[in-house]
């Protein structure tokens, strides 16, 4: 199960698994790679220095918004009145509507800005605010998995693990946005196509096995 960890600690294989899965599914929804070719057409004609501002900037705010919630994930879902095993299957289902759009390889307002966002993009000074930190890093996937997270509990050597692995992702952001005109020339529109194409294949079985785990736990409950 996703980010199951037995007992209050995670020792040994445990952490390690809880760490694989983490990372795992959080590299697959925030997609540094596949974010790369999206700043590359909202920063066309930028130096290098205006670029890197903007990368670290919105990084920096996507950070900051998903630790948010991480941190107030729990108290939000009881404030609500919104039960784990619910959350599961809605997360999970917004989860794989997310691996569609990859496996697809299209752009929807799920995992990206819209077309019309992008050219209200374009018309700003500043786009780290929107749409990069919200919703091209931050956005309604990366969110609902870091809920998701806060939601597992395990103690707090887990969810230190889990903050970790939140942090480890938003750097290789980071890095990919800092080094987006390499990353194409390497990879290229279709490679970005392929790689996107994989991970959102794995995204789809993480989605499922959030949504059996949220019907479980409910039938459990009753």
């Amino acid at each position: 199960m996703p980010f199951r960890v037995p007992g209050g600690s995670p020792p040994g294989c445990f952490a390690m698994e809880l760490l694989l899965n983490t990372f795992v599914i959080l590299f697959v929804v925030v997609d540094p790679v596949g974010n790369a070719p999206l700043f590359a057409a909202l920063t066309p004609g930028l130096a290098e220095p205006e670029r890197r501002r903007l990368a670290v900037k919105g990084v920096g705010l996507a950070t900051a918004i998903l630790l948010l919630f991480f941190v107030a994930g729990n108290a939000l879902l009881q404030a609500l009145g919104i039960g784990i095993p619910a959350f599961r299957v809605a997360g999970g289902t917004l989860l794989f509507l997310i691996a569609i759009d990859m496996v697809f390889a299209r752009q929807s307002g799920l995992r990206s800005a819209t077309p019309s966002e992008r050219a209200e993009a374009r018309e700003r000074q500043d786009i780290s605010i929107f749409p990069l930190a919200f919703p091209l890093i931050a956005g309604p996937g990366a969110i609902t998995t870091v809920l998701l997270m806060a939601s597992e509990g395990g103690g707090w050597d887990a969810q230190l693990l889990r903050l970790g692995m939140i942090l480890l992702v938003l750097a290789l952001t980071l890095v990919s946005l800092l080094v987006t005109a390499r990353l194409m020339r390497i990879l290229g529109e279709t490679g970005a196509n392929v790689v996107d194409r994989l991970l959102g294949l794995l995204l789809a079985a993480i989605a499922v096995q959030f949504i059996l785990d949220g019907i479980g736990n409910a039938f459990d409950l009753g």
